[in-house]
């Protein structure tokens, strides 16, 4: 095994928690299942590590396995990068093909390695019908950079694939005609959606919100959940304040769903505006450029903060839509301009 390689899964493992080891090695499924009783978990992670590396020279490890190794480190921590969504098209009239894997997988290679000397490009595909794609690159006189690689996860037969984060921004061109020409599309655009959540992206672009997170209170009817409210107080008080909790919640409801949002951390907001009045001489009337502000909305759960403001008593019901409407329009990154 090349001292490269080894040198790659040592830093791949270093990184694994010891309680998710033996499930990411399982997963790997490149060592067999009586290798792995020979390891002592319970030592050292130094000398586990030592361990595998040694039964992975056995085994002649290639610099392929190893990435694949890395690909199903990053599956078990989605979270670790932040992710960007493509959307891709077809031509007019151009009709869905059949997806076939493998030439996919050669067409996606072979357009990569024309155009730089230097790239290695690694497959993973998983049971939820995605194919995981790491690329590690290099230039025309340097070798890839293993330490520093682009994720895809691409879902076959759909428009959307998802792009993690990278400093490597000059390769973005590539990587999109790479995945535009392999996947049997006319074009790919970025998306204004992005989070470190994987799985809620792929929630919205493909609105399944709804479905693959789990409800709350979903079979508790509106009128038997607790109001809060105080059974000292005027009973005229008491009424009007449950019926307008009732419209609080009802208006949520309605709004956001009786089910859980999808994690996002963001919502960012550009507005652009040409400054009015009826003042004349005014130095800003006669400015050209317009006016710009940037609003951001940061919250470790962005969307359940959002549906909880008006219940609270944080904010009048309904929100405004440019808050509500980022599921739907499928974007937390918006430009509000004069019309």
């Amino acid at each position: 095994m090349d001292e490269t390689v080894a040198e790659f899964i040592k830093r791949t493992i270093l990184k694994i928690p010891m309680n998710e080891l033996t499930t990411i090695l399982k997963a790997w499924d490149f060592l067999s299942e009586n290798q792995l009783q020979t390891v002592n978990f319970r030592q050292r992670k130094e000398s586990v590590v030592q361990h595998l590396i040694h039964l992975c020279e056995e085994k002649r490890a290639s610099l392929n396995d190893a990435a694949l190794l890395d690909i199903i480190y990053t599956q078990f921590h989605q979270h670790q990068k932040v992710w960007d969504v493509f959307q891709m098209s077809k031509g007019p009239g151009e009709d869905v093909d059949l997806f076939d894997m493998k030439q996919f997988k050669n067409s996606f290679k072979k357009i990569l390695q024309r155009a730089l000397k230097n790239v290695t490009v690694s497959f993973r595909e998983t049971e939820e019908n995605a194919i995981w794609i790491r690329i590690a690159w290099g230039t025309q006189y340097t070798k890839p950079n293993q330490y520093k690689p682009t994720y895809v996860v691409y879902y076959p037969q759909t428009p959307y694939a998802f792009k993690s984060s990278s400093t490597l921004r000059r390769n973005t061109p590539l990587l999109g005609q790479a995945l535009t020409i392999a996947s049997k599309h006319h074009q790919i655009v970025k998306m204004d959606l992005r989070s470190r959540y994987l799985d809620s992206l792929k929630a919205i672009v493909f609105k399944q919100y709804n479905q693959t997170f789990e409800t709350h209170n979903s079979t508790t009817p509106l009128q038997e959940r607790s109001l809060g409210l105080d059974i000292n107080m005027d009973s005229r008080i008491i009424h009007e304040n449950k019926v307008e909790k009732e419209r609080v919640q009802r208006i949520t409801q309605e709004t956001f769903g009786d089910y859980s949002q999808p994690q996002l951390e963001f919502a960012q907001y550009k507005l652009e505006t040409k400054f009015k009045s009826d003042l004349n001489g005014s130095i800003l009337a006669e400015r050209e450029e317009p006016l710009r502000c940037l609003i951001k909305f940061s919250s470790p759960h962005l969307l359940e903060a959002l549906k909880s403001l008006a219940p609270a008593g944080i904010a009048d019901a309904p929100l405004s839509p440019l808050l509500t409407c980022i599921p739907n329009k499928r974007k937390n990154y918006f430009k509000i301009r004069d019309k």
